[in-house]
């Protein structure tokens, strides 16, 4: 067997190729979809874990790939960890390994989180610099800047972070971006800092928020969240709590396109509305019929589906992590659209699978042009990233045809049991081994 060809079939007993999604399109999405816990609230809280002695409990937590990798990561760091189903416990207390290895952080961004909890209590952190979904390079040049400013002295060695404080002292602080992750690991780091420290241009998403909210529950002193400036200031000491995981935004966003694309009537519940309103704003004008209440959400698919162009920002903005989802439905709207992506430099890779489709899509830079066409037609396609891979099944459900979907690990990170969720729907969906 030639080289290259031994080296696929080592994948393929790994599990990575093993699975596939395999659609039949054309199936008009009915019922009542529960969203899940959202993984990008989830990873840093559980992380902010290690900033307190105790047992903390966290429920409605994701049964995803990169909440397994987390558990692993905190493990390796000396945490305890007990899982009960969507709950899971961890005491921080038995903290005392300062590094986090490349085998346990290559393969998730939200790894880097680690850094500012492990300087803020062991004075000290050796942080292999981190993987992910291959969407731009997201340096943490930010995060590093920052804890420098907190008094860190900061050493980049053989792929590693290493960085060191005998003690951090607040300071003011003016991210160039407002970075999500950067503004979350400087917040943990900040709050067992001496004095005060001021984040300027902070990231306001809310799962920025939902992680505040669980430091200041721990005891934290935190002022200004949910806004571009954040003021902590640093206690001794933080307590455990016990929280539920707020609803994912992106995943309900992704099973509103659902409906909208494929003119169905679909209900979400366990949702946030006041975190999807750039989204619903949007897809009102594609001339989806949308009903908001407390925690649920109704959306009724028109039976033409309007063209609008969308610009990704910074929360409140539309989110990137939506975009991929927003351009099936274009590529099926009517007329013409202009899909502007102003975060990540290379989060258009998904483009060249829908074309395999049929859509009918032109990149020029960060700009996306797109001329809506009656229908996609089913076809293999190959998932890059998460996003990336929740917009192919998107296009596949209302493809005519059959469209497989390989590499779906990806999907395994950011969405729980998709395709059942789609099957319960209506959608003729599965999961297959081969």
């Amino acid at each position: 067997m030639p080289h290259h060809e031994t080296g696929e079939a080592l994948f393929c007993l790994r599990g990575v190729y093993m699975d596939q999604i395999v659609i039949q399109g054309g199936r008009v999405l009915k019922g009542e979809v529960r969203i899940s816990g959202a993984k990008n609230a989830a990873l840093p809280i559980l992380i902010s874990s290690l900033l307190a002695d105790g047992w903390n409990t966290y429920s409605n937590v994701p049964d995803l790939k990169d909440i397994q990798s987390t558990k692993l990561l905190l493990s390796s760091l000396g945490a305890s960890i007990k899982s009960d189903g969507d709950i899971i416990k961890i005491n921080g207390g038995g903290m005392c390994n300062h590094e986090a290895s490349y085998d346990l952080v290559r393969k998730m961004r939200a790894s880097i989180l680690v850094l500012g909890p492990l300087v803020a209590r062991l004075k000290k952190a050796r942080v292999s610099l981190p993987g992910g979904c291959a969407i731009g390079a997201r340096p943490i040049n930010l995060h590093l800047k920052g804890l420098a400013r907190l008094g860190a002295s900061i050493e980049l060695k053989h792929g590693y972070v290493e960085a060191y404080a005998d003690h951090l002292t607040g300071n003011e602080i003016y991210l160039d971006i407002p970075t999500v992750t950067g503004t979350e690991n400087l917040m943990m780091a900040a709050v067992l800092a001496r004095g005060a420290t001021v984040l300027r241009n902070a990231a306001r998403e809310p799962e920025v928020v939902a992680l505040a909210d669980v430091l200041i529950k721990m005891g934290a002193k935190i002022k200004g969240v949910g806004t571009s400036v954040i003021t902590i200031e640093g206690v001794s000491s933080l307590k455990p709590v016990s929280v539920s995981i707020m609803p994912d935004r992106i995943e309900a966003g992704t099973f509103m396109v659902s409906a909208a694309l494929t003119g169905g009537d679909v209900t979400l519940l366990n949702c946030e509305p006041d975190h999807l309103k750039a989204v619903i704003h949007k897809l009102r004008l594609t001339g989806a019929r949308i009903t908001v209440e407390d925690k649920l959400i109704r959306i009724v698919g028109a039976d033409e589906i309007a063209s609008v162009d969308i610009k990704t920002q910074p929360y409140p903005g539309f989110p990137t992590d939506m975009q991929a989802q927003f351009m099936v439905l274009m590529s099926v709207a009517r007329g013409f659209s202009i899909i502007s992506e102003t975060i990540f430099e290379n989060r258009f890779i998904h483009v060249s699978e829908l074309k395999r489709m049929g859509a009918d899509i032109k990149i020029t830079g960060n700009t996306a042009m797109i001329t809506g066409k009656p229908a996609l037609s089913g076809a293999p396609v190959m998932a890059t990233d998460l996003r990336a891979s929740a917009s192919l099944i998107l296009a596949g459900l209302s493809a005519v045809g059959t469209t497989e979907i390989n590499r779906v690990y990806h999907l395994d990170r950011g969405y729980e049991t998709i395709e059942k969720k789609f099957a319960k729907l209506g959608a003729a969906i599965k999961r297959v081994k081969i």
